[in-house]
């Protein structure tokens, strides 16, 4: 049986029932997703349904802020937020997601040449001066979540006191409050990575990493050029890579918090990685 279209959405979006179909569209522990297919003007369109329930409003109230900024400061990298904060909290994406193409042309499935391109503009793209300071600022002015996980973004002055403080030290106490205290783990973090390799690595420049896209596979050597060919390394380009390694701890730590298990081992052993390099080892 073919799941209904929500009358709400059709109302939003000024669609015809007769023409428009509902159907899954991959999901998470704490959000369903859907995509939606209609005919407007004798076109097909697509888009992109979120929903959850209310604990999912502090979340979804984040990527609505977050993806319409993105959005206006470079159009063409990120779909926009059509409508949202319906009864039942759903959110609708248009149909041209940067992570997911709806509309492969030719059918082709694309070579992420695009994408690559399109990561390399937002990241070389200045972003405004916030309201209510007269300097660039590092955060952003309403909470958004990682997973399910609450980020503080208050703004800071120095992305390495940002970094170290609203992300690392952040989701250290975050995992002891999920899965009890672990000294070994805090200490490495707090004593270790924020007092060494953070102002050790990072610098106001280097906030575009690569952070977790190489933690379950990441993009191949094709994506990688292109996106270097628009914007360049860094420097110091040399350690670049473990940037993109402190970034991606942070992920392993948030993934520990949100499910336990052996994702600590490999936040322990990131660590141990750079605190080899650059500080005292764990």
């Amino acid at each position: 049986m073919t799941p209904t279209v929500d009358p709400a959405i059709l109302k939003a979006l000024s669609l015809d029932k007769a023409t428009t179909t509902i159907s899954s569209h991959g999901g998470s522990g704490f959000v369903e997703t859907f995509k939606i297919s209609a005919m407007v003007d004798e076109e097909k369109k697509l888009f992109f349904v979120k929903t959850g329930g209310r604990k999912s409003d502090e979340m979804f109230t984040g990527e609505h802020a977050s993806l319409n900024a993105i959005h206006s400061t470079v159009p063409l990298s990120l779909s926009q937020v059509l409508c949202s904060r319906y009864p039942e909290f759903r959110w609708i994406f248009s149909s041209r997601p940067i992570f997911l193409d709806l509309n492969p042309r030719d059918g082709n499935t694309g070579s992420g040449i695009s994408l690559a391109k399109k990561l390399a503009k937002l990241h070389s793209t200045p972003v405004p001066i916030p309201e209510g300071y007269r300097e660039p600022q590092f955060g952003f002015p309403v909470t958004t979540c990682c997973g399910e996980t609450p980020q503080d973004n208050g703004f800071m002055r120095s992305w390495a006191e940002f970094f170290g403080e609203r992300r690392l030290r952040s989701i250290v106490k975050k995992a002891e409050l999920n899965n009890g205290a672990n000294s070994e783990l805090r200490e490495a973090v707090e004593e270790g990575v924020v007092r060494t390799v953070v102002p050790r690595l990072l610098g106001d420049e280097h906030l575009k990493g690569a952070g977790i896209m190489g933690m379950f596979g990441g993009f191949g050597a094709v994506f990688w050029k292109e996106y270097h060919e628009d914007k360049p390394k860094d420097e110091p380009a040399e350690e670049w890579a473990d940037r993109c390694l402190l970034y991606e701890l942070y992920h392993h730590l948030n993934h520990y918090a949100m499910f336990g298990g052996g994702y600590k081992g490999g936040a322990m052993s990131i660590m141990r990685k750079l605190l080899k390099k650059y500080g005292k080892e764990a």
